[in-house]
C-alpha cells in the first residue's frame, strides 16, 4: 500500500513514509476489519470514529 501511494505521488514526505511502513495499520481497526486495513478507504474504529484513508 505504501509503495503504491509513493508511486502515485500521494506520499512524499520521508518521515511519513517511514512511519507508515513501521506502524501496522491493522492494530488500529477492529479484528473483523483487519483484512481491509491496507485498502485506501476509511474504516470504522468504534465510538462513531474512523481511521482515515491512507491517501488522505
Amino acid at each position: 500500500m505504501v509503495n503504491s501511494l509513493v508511486v502515485e505521488g500521494l506520499l512524499r514526505k520521508p518521515s511519513v513514509i517511514e512511519a507508515m511502513r513501521k506502524v501496522p495499520r491493522e492494530f488500529f481497526v477492529p479484528a473483523d476489519l483487519r483484512a481491509e486495513s491496507y485498502g485506501d478507504s476509511p474504516l470504522p474504529i468504534g465510538h462513531g470514529q474512523t481511521i482515515s484513508a491512507p491517501h488522505g
